[in-house]
This record gives C-alpha cells, structure tokens and sequence, in this order.
C-alpha cells in the first residue's frame, strides 16, 4: 500500500501501536531526521483528508443550515499526543459547539483515527503544519500568511458593515444638556446618569425605562449612548425592538444568525428602545433573553425601554421578565404643567424666535399628553413665524395649529372650568364653592361663572347651584363685574382670554 492509500485510512503506526509521524517526526514534535519538511505535509494532508469525510457527516446530520451556521468555519489545529485542536473564530462559537457537537466531534474523529481521542476547542485561526525549513524566517507556511492576513481583512470587513448595519444612529439633538428635568422624570434622570457614567453598576444592569409615549425615554436613551461614546473607547448598539426582530428575521434568511449573534454578544452597551413589539413574537423573545443573558453574564450594560413596566408586559415570556426586572427600573410619569411650561421656554429660547409667555401657557394647558407633540406644535409656530415674518401670538397660533388643537375639542364641563381657574390663579378646587369673599378667592370664582356663562349651555341657577348653591342673581352679578374689568383692565382681560381659548379650543 503506498504512502497516500495509507493517508486515507489512518495516520502511520509503529510497531509499538503509537502514532508516527514518519522518519521524522515523532508526537511531541521534535525533529528527528532529515526528511521532516516532507512528512509534516504529509501529515497534514492526512489530517485534511479525514477532516474532509468528517465534515461530509456532519453536514448529512445536522443539515445544511445548522452546518453553516455552527460548523463550517472549524479548522484544524495541531496534533498533540492523541489529541486534535480544532479552532474557531470566537468564543462565543467556540462554547457553543463544544457544548452542541464536542461529543460528536470527538466520536468522529476517533472513528475515523483511532489514535485520535479526544478534540480540544479553542479560539483561533487555522495553524499551518510549521515548516522547519522557515523556522529561520519566523516559523510558518510561506503562503499561508497572506492568506490568513487576507481572510482577516475579509472578516474585519464584513464585522464592519454588519455593525454599521446592525444598530440605529444615535441622534446628536437628544444629549443630557437638553432634557428638562422635572418632578415626573427626575429619578429616571438620574438613574440614566448612573448609567452613562458607571455602566454595570450594580442594580443598575439592566436599567429599565418605562413610560407613556412622548416623555422622554427615547431621549435619555440617546443621552446615554452619546455620553458613553464621547470617548471613544466604549461600543454602544442602539436599535428599537422592531428592528431587533427584522435584523433576527434577516440573519435567518441569509443563514448568518451566528455573525448576528457574535455582533449583539461584542457590544458594550446593548440598548432596545420600545421592548413591548416583541409581544407575541416567541422566537425574538427566545434570541433577546440568550442575548440578555451573554452581555449581563459577561458584565456588559443592557438599556430597555417600553411602555409599561416589566411586571404589566404580558405576553413576555415569564423568564425574560423576571431577568428585566431583576435591576433598576424606573418610570417616567405624565408631565406637569410646570414642566411643560419648562421644555417650551428652553426650545424656545434654543430657536431665538421670541414666543410670548401667553402662548407658551396656552400649549403647556392644552396639549398636556405628549411632549413630543408639545414640541412638534412649538417648532410649527417657530417656523410659521420665521417663513412669514410675523409675530408668534394667541391667533397666530389658533389659526396655525388649528389640526392639532382640534384634535384635543372636547365638550367643556363646569368643572374643568373651575379646576383651570384655580390652577391659573393658585387657589384651591374647594375655593370655588366656599363662602370665603377674599379677593384673592372671589375675582377667581367670579372668572370661572363668566366662563360657564359663555362656554356652557348651562343656565344661571345651575351655574349658581356648581358653585357652592349661590343664587342666580350672584352669576349675573360676577358676569357683569367680570366684563366690567376686562374693559378696563387689558391685562385681566389677557388672562380671561387665555383661560377662554385654552377652553373653547
């Protein structure tokens, strides 16, 4: 039998049953004749032959796919006494198929060398059989180093483009120094200031951020990752939860779920913004949670957001919402009118366009549910007065942002009435069918009758009856004395103006 018909079956033995390497070699590698260049090859042609059939099984049990994705980036590694090194891009592959295939590899590869019995897994490039000959020259296979150099610009490259592709940009508006800070939002602040300056504090892995739409968690989430990378020295992948399921859903498709996985597995900070769409899709879950699971493990920082908190996401899968709540979460509540009187004054201030403190009130009381379209109302007044060159007033703004205020109409009660007079003139509800005849009291109560006269279908006696069972007569009295004032005075007659259009509209 010739030397290669005897490769395609076992490595060479001697008579005493150990593995050979020829004239050669012998297993601890040393040289020992004058023919060693030749037999290493030849050993290595062995072992590429056998790596061969066992790659053939592999991918006949486990499928085309699997094999794509698990195992078909594996070389060979060196020999050592009746061990084999196989060698794989990452750590992450490398522990998942010692875990999935180390028996089976080990079962192969026996049956194919029985000298063979036991498979080492490392990290690694594939390691050419040394030549001798080069060892002056550094050691290793001439032509195997610009092939490895090539491959390794191959793999920089598409590591490159994937993680480009992989995250959001982070939007450079959305910083620490632009987010107003109030009562509702001040502990999720604060928190998120934890995070950006000491990421994996403990308690504070993950941070989790819930709140209704519009009130700031998608800014503070965009704060962190822009604080984070200031340096340059910290990776930060952003992305909303849809895109996490399509990104998934893609890498599935092209049959690349492990670069995706090793993508998500080497960031620093893994951001998701509006975890609740993950809702009903089992298998996104299934990949977030193992994901979770690597970064915390290894001590990297994961930011989430939704709408609700952890423990009111049904749908989610119990594990994954016991894992997200297992550190700092935190809410962000609706907004004050104090604080969106705040966020109005610094956009403001931040266009250079003057707006006037009526107006900013007026938005601060009418659009009360989203600071994202408090904002959106501002910038169109702002730009309307910039195109147009004209000053941003109460009708000015009525008449620009007619679609968005009548989007808010609703029927006008008595006691909306009364509880806005009050907020407007800092008294309590209560005043408002008390007997107390203090100014400070009565010209707010006698305001909020007129209002009801104008705005309400109402007649004077259940006016009268709203506040506090006063007679008829007492409304017509605080009507005519309100119309007299407003006659005489302009500036009462501004606040009853507001106080009627953010009513009326």
């Amino acid at each position: 039998m010739t030397e290669t018909e005897n490769a395609g079956t076992d490595l060479p033995h001697d008579r005493k049953g150990t593995v050979s390497m020829g004239p050669g070699w012998n297993m601890t590698g040393e040289l020992s004749g004058y023919d060693a260049v030749a037999e290493a090859r030849s050993v290595r042609n062995v072992l590429d032959i056998h790596w061969s059939r066992i790659c053939s099984r592999l991918q006949a049990e486990v499928g085309e796919v699997e094999y794509r994705t698990w195992l078909k980036q594996i070389s060979i590694g060196p020999v050592d006494g009746d061990e084999i090194t196989l060698n794989l891009p990452t750590r992450f592959l490398r522990d998942w198929v010692r875990t999935q295939y180390g028996d089976r590899l080990s079962a192969l590869w026996n049956a194919e060398l029985p000298s063979i019995r036991r498979v080492e897994l490392q990290v690694g490039r594939a390691e050419p059989v040394a030549d001798p000959a080069d060892a002056g020259e550094g050691g290793g296979s001439a032509d195997a180093a610009p092939v490895a150099a090539v491959d390794e610009r191959v793999a920089e490259a598409r590591s490159e483009l994937s993680r480009h592709d992989l995250a959001a940009p982070l939007d450079p508006r959305f910083t620490f120094d632009t987010f107003v800070v109030g009562k509702p939002n001040e502990f999720a602040y604060a928190c998120a200031r934890r995070v950006a300056e000491r990421p994996s504090s403990p308690g504070f892995n993950p941070l989790f951020l819930y709140g209704g739409v519009g009130l700031g968690k998608t800014h503070l989430m965009h704060a962190i990752g822009s604080e984070l990378t200031r340096g340059g020295k910290v990776s930060v992948a952003y992305m909303s939860a849809e895109k996490f399921m399509y990104r998934f859903i893609a890498a599935i498709r092209s049959q690349s779920t492990m670069e995706f996985k090793e993508q998500l597995r080497s960031v620093d900070v893994l951001m998701i913004d509006d975890l609740q769409f993950l809702i009903g899709k089992d298998n996104t879950q299934e990949e977030f949670f193992h994901t979770f699971n690597a970064l915390v493990d290894a001590g990297r920082q994961i930011v989430v957001s939704a709408d609700k908190s952890p423990s009111d996401l049904s749908g989610l899968e119990d594990r994954l919402r016991t894992r997200l709540g297992c550190g700092m979460v935190a809410d962000i509540h609706a907004t004050t009118f104090e604080l969106r009187i705040s966020i109005l004054e610094s956009k403001a201030a931040a266009s250079g366009v003057a707006v006037p403190a009526k107006v900013l009130e007026f938005l601060a009381h009418k659009i009360t549910s989203n600071v994202r379209e408090l904002e959106g109302a501002l910038n169109r007044l702002i730009a309307h007065a910039n195109l147009f060159g004209r000053p941003v007033t109460l009708e000015a703004t009525q008449d620009v942002l007619h679609d968005i205020l009548k989007a808010h109409d609703r029927r006008v009660t008595i006691e909306e009435i009364q509880r806005k007079v009050a907020e407007h003139w800092n008294i309590r509800l209560t005043d408002m069918s008390s007997a107390r005849r203090a100014r400070a009291v009565a010209r707010p109560r006698q305001v909020a009758m007129y209002l009801a006269k104008q705005l309400t279908s109402r007649s004077l006696p259940e006016i009268g009856r709203k506040f506090g069972n006063r007679d008829h007569t007492t409304v017509m009295h605080a009507v005519a004395r309100v119309t007299e004032l407003m006659e005489r005075d302009t500036a009462f007659a501004e606040d009853v103006e507001l106080l009627r259009r953010m009513l009326e509209s």
